[in-house]
């Protein structure tokens, strides 16, 4: 006779299932607005690149770099070029295009990836924001106020001082931007109908401001990457064989003893903490003003806590076999070296070498691409700060954890409800 063995996953407690009350509600013409202006380069100050040029729906949100190409890129995705003559860009973009998918839950009420923007009612607006006290009044979810967040930076959507008066404007207070972008928007006819149409509050289009534009895009965001469809969740909701058998090892070694889940928890698969893992530090960094080093601290930037130094946001894990290079920078591309950084990371990132890095070739940058490495002293702070402990898993416990990794991909991540436009009311060209 024969007896069955229960593994871990069928007896530990897994996190409970998604469901549509979950996320914060979402008004269907809204999000079809926002799907137009989210691929509208009108949006920018040079009209030359969208949301959607680093978060695009054929890259699972992101834009398949290490480090993004903002203003003066051309192109899409890993073959996105730095651009030429005068109009190249002048720094990258010093953090990898974050993925979308379920920022529309209602617990997440923290963003990026060092958490600059929070709900919070410091500044008598909702949001603790690098806009402060400066944020509209009146965005209703987080996702409507980090959409219009991007619009103010100079390398990702403003572009250079003088080139445009939106650039100058956000040199000027970051507030002066967002009136300029929604005087672009309404005075097109389509889309001062569409304002018309999709808000109670507007009668007119000169009534459109970038509240309206905000809570749009927000509306798009939260609907197009909300994916709760995986073979996981299908496990989660009783069926027991909607995981293969490496996928089932892979879970019990998520939930068991490669420990991932003290950190990718819960049922969007973060605790939305920050931690500090070590990883190949390369590009600009995202530098303090008053910083004297080509590095990034990650959330020691927001808080100014010395203990938060290269502390980066638990990322949340559906379809995440999609939306690589992984990392707050990028730096690996492939799943399996990411959970073989988590099990060693100073190993890991002692054999790392800058080719690994997916990075465009721009000859005007290359004297600070990868200039922190040479830093000793950096390096040593880099590697003195470390929230995860080595874990001994075998080639065949980790090809079954990428395994379980991939039974993330939600059914339906790939063919999306409203996808890239063929035309947006502008007139400009749609990245396709």
């Amino acid at each position: 006779m024969v007896f069955g063995h229960a593994t871990f996953a069928e007896t530990t407690d897994l996190p409970r299932p998604l469901v549509d009350a979950d996320f914060h509600n979402i008004d269907a013409m809204q999000a079809s607005l926002g799907q137009k202006l989210f691929y509208d380069k009108i949006l920018s100050g040079n009209q030359n690149i969208s949301c959607g040029t680093c978060h695009h729906h054929r890259f699972g949100g992101s834009d398949g770099l290490s480090l993004g190409i903002g203003e003066g890129g051309v192109g899409v995705g890993p073959t996105r070029l730095p651009g030429f003559g005068d109009n190249r860009i002048k720094k990258r973009v010093p953090r990898n295009a974050s993925a979308l998918w379920n920022i529309g839950a209602k617990e997440v009420r923290v963003l990026f990836q060092d958490g600059r923007l929070s709900v919070s009612d410091d500044y008598e607006n909702g949001f603790n924001s690098p806009a402060e006290e400066w944020l509209p009044n009146g965005l209703d979810t987080i996702l409507a106020a980090q959409a219009i967040l991007p619009m103010t930076a100079q390398f990702e959507m403003a572009g250079n001082p003088k080139e445009n008066e939106v650039a100058g404007a956000a040199h000027d207070r970051i507030d002066a931007v967002w009136p300029i972008i929604a005087k672009r928007v309404r005075i097109i006819p389509e889309y001062g109908q569409l304002f018309v149409d999709a808000f109670d509050d507007v009668e007119t289009a000169d009534q459109v401001d970038i509240t309206h534009i905000a809570k749009a895009l927000g509306a798009f965001i939260g609907q197009e990457w909300r994916s709760h469809d995986s073979p996981f969740d299908a496990f989660i909701s009783g069926d027991k064989t909607a995981l293969n058998a490496s996928q089932k090892r892979g879970l019990d070694l998520f939930y068991g003893k490669a420990n991932c889940a003290s950190c990718h928890s819960g049922s969007l698969l973060s605790d939305h903490k920050f931690y500090a893992l070590a990883l190949p530090p390369f590009g600009p960094g995202r530098t303090r003003r008053f910083d004297p080093y080509v590095r990034d601290v990650g959330r020691m930037g927001e808080s100014d806590d010395l203990a938060d130094a290269y502390r980066f946001k638990t990322p949340q894990l559906r379809n995440v076999a999609l939306t690589g290079p992984y990392g707050h920078n990028g730096a690996y591309a492939s799943l399996e070296n990411m959970v073989r950084h988590h099990l060693n990371p100073l190993q890991m990132l002692d054999e790392w070498q800058p080719e690994m890095a997916q990075l465009p070739t721009a000859e005007w940058l290359q004297a600070i691409d990868f200039v922190v490495m040479s830093d000793k002293r950096e390096m040593a702070r880099q590697r003195s700060h470390l929230d995860i402990t080595p874990i001994d898993l075998n080639d065949r416990e980790i090809d079954d954890l990428v395994a379980f990794l991939h039974s993330l991909t939600g059914a339906t991540a790939l063919r999306l409800p409203l996808g890239v436009p063929d035309t947006v009311p502008s007139g400009l060209p749609v990245d396709k």
